[in-house]
């Protein structure tokens, strides 16, 4: 555990400076003025003009060389500092948080609307002589090649527009949250019900889970002394490779309904060209990343000693 722990940590470090180093090159390499944009911003696209975007370059020192600015952003960072908004000029640190809540809470509840749908699914598939495998078999296949917002734009169109039970986009209330959730939980679930599914038939299908039935055991009672944990392993691994999955598919669901979350706001900040909100959403992002792997492989340790080696 403290092994494991120690690597974490150091995989931390490393995917802070270079998440951090890496959005800092690529904001600085994109075509075109960023102070423009940055006064486009702040001021409205009607009422910008070269005298108000040198006036930003001025006030913001975008005329400093790059290697001034990446040593100015390193020394803050050593220092726990995010900088302010190029636009709104607010703490990063206060942008970011006020994020971080609303990302979570789509996370988590995507998260666990998918774990329901997916382990039973998944379960039901695996069972012996079930007809419906095939049927879910194809259903999670055809909901895997679409990308995650057209499975959005399909539930915005059936359930906001066409019956009009939840609304379009936005956030307020508990129905805002419904079909973001819904539409992240669709898109895990559609992958890890595979994996529920071949990891119990293995289980099933094993020696030690057949002998056990010989021994006399219920068909629940070998369920649950024998199969919970075998099959749980790989689930909860697995879980952890699709976190990415969930980081990437929240940034376009934020965007697609409008959710104020990290994906949102780091979509706006691109567009404006403010770097200071991009870093710190990019290295938020980056260490949750990390830190849920290593919740991952916690889980995994409890629930099998011998299986996590990294």
């Amino acid at each position: 555990m403290k092994a494991m722990l120690l690597r974490r940590a150091l995989q931390l470090i490393t995917v802070v400076w270079g998440v951090g180093t890496l959005t800092f090159i690529l904001m600085r390499s994109l075509p075109g003025d960023m102070a423009y944009r940055i006064a486009a911003s702040r001021y409205g696209q009607d009422n910008v003009n070269s005298e108000a975007a040198a006036l930003v370059r001025a006030e913001l020192q975008l005329d400093q060389s790059p290697w001034v600015a990446y040593w100015h952003w390193l020394t803050d960072l050593l220092q726990f500092k995010l900088g302010d908004s190029l636009v709104s000029g607010l703490p990063v640190m206060d942008s970011v948080q006020h994020m971080l809540g609303h990302s979570l809470l789509l996370a988590l509840s995507g998260l666990l609307l998918s774990v329901l749908i997916a382990v039973p699914l998944g379960l039901l598939s695996a069972w012996r002589g079930n007809p419906l495998d095939s049927v879910f078999m194809g259903l999670s296949s055809v909901i895997r090649a679409m990308p995650v917002f057209v499975v959005g734009v399909l539930l915005l169109l059936l359930f906001a527009l066409n019956w009009r039970l939840f609304p379009v986009a936005g956030f307020g209330t508990p129905a805002h949250l419904v079909l973001p959730a819904f539409t992240l939980a669709i898109s895990l679930a559609a992958v890890s019900n595979r994996v529920v599914r071949d990891s119990a038939k293995q289980t099933f299908q094993a020696a030690f889970y057949r002998f056990s039935r010989v021994k006399g055991l219920s068909e629940w009672q070998t369920f649950r002394q024998h199969g919970v944990r075998n099959i749980a392993v790989p689930v909860v691994a697995f879980f952890g490779i699709q976190l990415v999955s969930m980081i990437e598919g929240i940034v376009m669901i934020e965007s697609l309904f409008s959710w104020p979350g990290i994906g949102h706001g780091l979509a706006h900040a691109i567009f404006a060209r403010d770097i200071p909100v991009i870093q710190g959403s990019a290295l938020v992002m980056g260490i949750l990343f990390v830190l849920l792997n290593t919740l991952v492989d916690m889980i995994c340790l409890w629930i099998d000693p011998r299986g996590v080696k990294a």
